[in-house]
């Protein structure tokens, strides 16, 4: 099941399939390594939503809800 970032719930893992978006934006997700292919955990979300904590390739990330809408996942079942 495809599911975007945003939507993810607190503990869910996903394998990204596509990242959107378009210049600097796109630009700035991939040299943070939020390529094709890469295992992404949710670690952490704040009350409203913004930001977001995730575990992918190793290391923390925190994205803002604007740039966790643009990358597509396909769910990991547990």
């Amino acid at each position: 099941m495809l599911k975007r970032l945003d939507e993810f719930v607190i503990g869910e893992t996903g394998l990204i399939k596509k990242v959107e978006g378009e210049g600097r934006l796109r630009r700035r997700l991939f040299d943070m390594g939020v390529t094709p292919g890469a295992t992404v955990y949710l670690r952490k979300k704040a009350p409203l939503g913004d930001p977001i904590e995730v575990t992918i390739r190793g290391y923390e990330l925190t994205l803002r809800k604007s740039e966790a809408v643009l990358v597509l996942l396909e769910v990991e079942d547990r």
